[in-house]
């Protein structure tokens, strides 16, 4: 996903992101979204799991 942004458009976002809002809350929000991509994938990962277990459950019962 970065590397079809590119250097140049990172750089770019992140002085945008420091103009709009303010250098006090960057690692507020940087803070979230990092929190909010690991609960995504702790959520991902228990999806797939349960979905494995119950293949494997399924096959068991055949």
């Amino acid at each position: 996903m970065l590397s079809s942004i590119g250097f140049p458009g990172l750089i770019l976002i992140l002085i945008i992101a420091l103009v709009v809002f303010g250098p006090s809350k960057l690692p507020e929000i940087g803070k979230a979204v990092g929190t909010s991509l690991k609960e995504f994938k702790k959520a991902t990962n228990d999806i797939m799991n349960d979905d494995e277990s119950k293949k494997v459950e399924d096959k068991n019962n055949q």
